[in-house]
């Protein structure tokens, strides 16, 4: 199966959970620079 998450589909979890983005870089272990990349889709990885 191939599942490919969107930056909206992030954002929109991050916000259910009620975390920061740097509260979920945090719990990923990557930079906060990261999870707003990937919210913005400015990152592709």
């Amino acid at each position: 199966m191939n599942i490919y998450v969107t930056g909206e589909t992030i954002k929109s979890l991050r916000l259910k959970l009620n975390l920061t983005q740097a509260q979920l870089a945090e719990k990923l272990n990557v930079s906060c620079k990261t999870v707003s990349k990937w919210e913005t889709g400015v990152s592709h990885n």
